[in-house]
């Protein structure tokens, strides 16, 4: 079994690197087929390949389509994933942005208008010097993952 398995793996990596752009069906036309097409696809190809019996193309057909259910699911845990992460940040920049227009008024209220707007200033300036702090920071980054 565990010889089969390693076959299969090995068949569905050779083969996708072997073939033709022009022979590979389009990954939009993949995407169609539902999973057991796409599984009966391999199946298939796998039997041309590699002469395969009734028996093992049941036992291989069993582990690919194992194997394209534990992917679809990685695949919608990891969408679920992005789309809560989007969410968090949504709320965090809301919150951000609330207690930014907060901090704001009331230092309207305190300040006069001249100290208001040397205080916006300041504020300005402090976010440049954070923006180009911000920059250097992702290309030194940057850098080090080329090297």
């Amino acid at each position: 079994m565990k010889k089969v398995f390693i076959v299969a793996v090995l068949a569905l990596g050779l083969n996708s690197f072997a073939q033709d752009r022009k022979e590979r069906p389009s990954r939009e036309k993949m995407e169609q087929m539902t999973p057991e097409q796409r599984n009966q696809l391999l199946v298939k190809k796998m039997t041309l390949d590699l002469d395969l019996n009734a028996k093992q193309q049941e036992q291989v057909g069993e582990i690919i389509a194992e194997q394209s259910a534990k992917r679809e699911a990685m695949k919608t845990e990891r969408k679920a994933k992005m789309e809560a992460a989007k969410a968090e940040r949504l709320e965090m920049k809301n919150k951000m942005l609330d207690n930014q227009i907060e901090m704001k008024n009331k230092m309207k209220s305190i300040l006069s208008a001249d100290q208001f707007a040397k205080w916006e200033s300041q504020r300005e300036k402090n976010r440049e010097k954070m923006g180009e702090r911000m920059e250097n920071w992702r290309e030194k980054r940057k850098s080090e993952k080329r090297e």
